[in-house]
């Protein structure tokens, strides 16, 4: 299989175990929460090889993070221990469907300390893809340096790189700051996966032919945007364009997480030779088996769920 690198900040997360706003919740169960940590884990339970980069406190929630890693099999040869900083936490809402309030505590965070060094001695030949988001670049100056690093060293040794906006306004200066740096950002990679907000927040477009059109403009060859319960409608460079339907589901239980599971499906798909249509299917599929499960990250299925539920036949 393929051996896929990726960068984020992984963070302890505490679910509410009652529904109600998050003021009033008294019990809470830990799991572990990040976009790059959703898609290392979806795409090492589909078999791949996943090269996880950050930095975690020397805390009880990094050392939990740490083992929650490699028990998914990902490689952690480079992730790095800050002393002198925490680990990233989120607190979250239980809802009955829908999108639950999210309440980060980062600032400050043992990754937002993270800079090109940490990258020094990656053999980038031994890599196949790089899958960014647009997180880390976020966090702080020298993450939004190493990102840029990240993605250059990718482009001249010939990894192909997947861009996930992951919009996180909170974190940035400005709107337009913000738009600067993923754009720029998204210019550089292969394919890209907005959300259709994203896309018209990013790109000033409401229509989803506009939107494709300002990216590959851009020089994007690919771009597939994310039009939630709806599918996903993709856009290539050469003039290939078409819809996929979205999967239907049982019960949306919690919608975080969705949009990296569908990154899973398409990257992986890719990554074995799917045609693009295909891979976006199955991205979906992804994408739907992540909503019906409370944590961020529980519903990502192994090869044997997903080729199950692409069939519409009963799991487990």
């Amino acid at each position: 299989m393929s051996r896929i690198l990726t960068i984020g900040e992984p963070m302890a997360l505490f679910v509410a175990e009652q529904e109600g706003l998050l003021d009033d919740a008294q019990r809470f169960s830990r799991f572990i929460a990040g976009a790059e940590v959703n898609f290392s884990i979806g795409m090492s339970r589909l078999g791949h090889q996943v090269t996880y980069v950050t930095q975690l406190g020397l805390d009880p929630f990094g050392r939990n993070i740490h083992k929650f890693l490699r028990k998914n099999k990902i490689d952690t040869t480079y992730v790095s221990y800050e002393p002198a900083f925490v680990t990233g936490m989120q607190w979250k809402q239980k809802v009955k469907s829908g999108d639950p309030e999210v309440f980060s505590a980062r600032k400050n965070s043992a990754a937002s300390h993270m800079d090109i060094k940490l990258i020094k001695k990656i053999k980038w030949t031994d890599y196949d893809h790089l899958h960014l988001t647009g997180i880390p670049p976020a966090l702080s100056k020298s993450c939004r340096e190493l990102v840029y690093q990240m993605m250059k060293e990718a482009k001249e040794n010939g990894l192909q790189v997947s861009f996930d906006p992951n919009l996180r306004p909170g974190l940035w200066p400005d709107k337009q700051e913000m738009a600067l740096v993923i754009n720029e950002l998204a210019s550089q990679a292969d394919i890209i996966f907005p959300g259709i907000d994203e896309g018209r927040q990013l790109t000033g477009k409401t229509d989803v032919l506009d939107i494709a059109a300002y990216y590959h403009e851009a020089g994007v060859p690919t771009v597939v945007l994310k039009l939630g319960a709806e599918g996903a409608f993709t856009s290539c460079m050469n003039g290939k364009q078409f819809y996929t339907e979205g999967f239907p589901v049982k019960e949306v239980v919690d919608t975080v997480g969705a949009g990296d599971g569908f990154a899973v499906g398409v990257v992986s798909g890719l990554l074995e030779g799917l045609e693009l249509s295909d891979s976006i299917a199955r991205g979906a599929a992804i994408g739907a088996l992540a909503v019906m499960s409370p944590g961020d990250n529980d519903g990502l299925p192994n090869r044997e769920e997903l080729i199950h539920f692409m069939k519409r036949e009963p799991i487990g």
